[in-house]
C-alpha cells in the first residue's frame, strides 16, 4: 500500500525551533523522515550540528535566538536564502520553570513568556511576511495540555500556553485569507530528558497514569502523526484548531 497523496509532503522545507534534543528534535526527525528538508533552530550552534548529523535526508541548522526579533529576522532570511523558501514552520521552542506564584521572581516570568510565546510570535510573523506573499504555508505552535489547564507550581507556563492557544487562533484569523494554514499541536505527559525527575518521581507518574485514559506517559513518538497532518495538503481547510495529544487527558475528569 502507498501513502494516500493528500499527506504526501516530500519535497517541503520545513524549520523547527528549538529542535536540538527533545520534543523538537523528534518532530524534525518525522519530517525529515517524511522527505521534507529540515533545518534545525537553536542557539547552540555545535549541539544543531550534532543532532542534525543524526537525521535522515538534506538537513540543515540555523542558529539564531528567537526571543530577539532582529536576530529571528535575518535568521529567517538567512535560511531561506540558503536553504529555500519555508513551507512549513513548527514554533517549538520552550521552557519550563516551577514555582509556587508567590514566590515566582519577575526575570523568571518573563524568560517563560519571552521563550513560550514571545518567540512564536517573533518567528511565526518573520516567516508568514514570507508565506503570504507566495500565497501558501503551513505554521503547527507547540502549544501544551497546560493552554487548557493547570496544577499548582506551574501558573506563568500555562499562562503563556494558553496564550499561544489564542495566538494560534488569531494568525490564523490574518494569515488564513492570504493561504496560510496555522494550527496548534498540544502534547500531554510526555516523556524527554527534561520531564525525567517527573517520570522518575512515582507518586507523580502514578497520577499521570491514573489520569490519562491511555494509561502511560506519552513519547516524543506519539507527537509525529499529528505534526504530519497538520503540515499536509490532507489539513488545508484546518485552521486555528489545537490537536491535542494527551492520551485523552483534556477529555476526562
Amino acid at each position: 500500500m502507498t501513502a494516500h497523496p493528500l499527506f504526501d509532503i516530500t519535497g517541503r522545507t520545513a524549520l523547527v525551533t528549538g529542535s536540538s534534543r527533545g520534543i523538537g528534535l523528534a518532530l524534525a526527525r518525522g519530517l525529515a523522515e517524511a522527505g521534507c528538508r529540515v533545518v534545525l533552530n537553536g542557539r547552540d550552534g555545535a549541539r544543531l550540528a550534532e543532532a542534525a548529523a543524526g537525521l535522515p535526508g538534506e538537513v540543515h541548522t540555523a542558529a539564531f535566538d528567537v526571543t530577539d526579533g532582529p536576530a529571528v529576522a535575518a535568521g529567517i532570511a538567512e535560511a531561506e536564502e540558503r536553504v529555500g523558501p519555508l513551507d512549513i514552520l513548527v514554533n517549538n521552542a520552550g521552557m519550563q520553570l516551577r514555582a509556587p506564584l508567590l514566590e515566582f521572581a519577575d526575570d523568571d516570568w518573563h524568560r517563560v513568556l519571552d521563550t513560550n510565546l514571545t518567540s512564536a510570535f517573533l518567528v511565526g510573523r518573520e516567516a508568514a511576511r514570507r508565506m503570504t506573499e507566495r500565497g501558501h504555508g503551513k505554521i503547527v505552535n507547540i502549544c501544551s495540555l497546560q493552554s487548557e489547564v493547570v496544577r499548582p507550581g506551574i501558573a506563568p507556563y500555562a499562562a503563556a500556553k494558553g496564550a499561544l492557544k489564542m495566538l494560534t487562533k488569531g494568525m490564523c484569523a490574518d494569515w488564513g485569507p492570504r493561504g496560510v494554514q496555522v494550527n496548534g499541536l498540544g502534547p500531554g505527559y510526555i516523556e524527554t530528558e527534561l520531564t525525567r525527575p517527573l517520570v522518575d518521581d512515582e507518586e507523580f507518574s502514578a497520577w499521570v497514569r491514573g489520569r490519562t485514559p491511555a494509561g502511560r506517559w506519552g513519547t516524543t513518538e506519539d507527537l509525529v502523526g499529528g505534526l504530519l497532518f497538520l503540515a499536509s495538503p490532507a489539513a488545508d481547510f484546518v485552521g486555528g484548531q489545537v490537536l491535542y495529544v494527551d492520551g485523552g487527558m483534556t477529555s476526562v475528569l
